[in-house]
């Protein structure tokens, strides 16, 4: 049974500076592909960063200059760390499993919760 839950979100000033955690059970997760998914209020759900179990990482284009993916295996946790948050950057971020194909990541079935951003001033 996978289990990933996100923790790490909140209100923050446009600027700031977050680390989301993913904690996953019933996966290792440097074995796997794993993915980040932003949904912003009203909108789909959307990849903004991956990493392979090899440790490939690929990070949305608009984004890829304030986010970052990592990952540790002692906790079994895979982060999401946002620099400089705008305001477009707030909704909801998910992690995922996920397959690697071709460069891309494509979600598994493994979504959790979810953990809030909001950024605003």
């Amino acid at each position: 049974q996978v289990q990933l839950v996100e923790s790490g979100g909140g209100l923050v000033q446009p600027g700031g500076s977050l680390r989301l955690s993913c904690a996953a059970s019933g996966i290792i997760v440097n074995g796997r592909h794993m993915a980040w998914y932003h949904q912003a209020p009203g909108q789909r759900r959307e990849f903004v960063a991956g990493m392979s179990s090899g440790g490939t990482r690929d990070v949305k284009d608009s984004v890829k200059d304030r986010f970052s993916i990592s990952r540790d295996s002692g906790k079994n946790t895979v982060y999401l760390t946002i620099n400089g948050l705008k305001p477009q950057d707030t909704g909801f971020y998910y992690c995922n499993t996920a397959r690697f194909n071709s460069g891309r990541f494509y979600p598994g079935p493994d979504w959790g919760h979810g953990t809030q951003v909001t950024v605003s001033s």
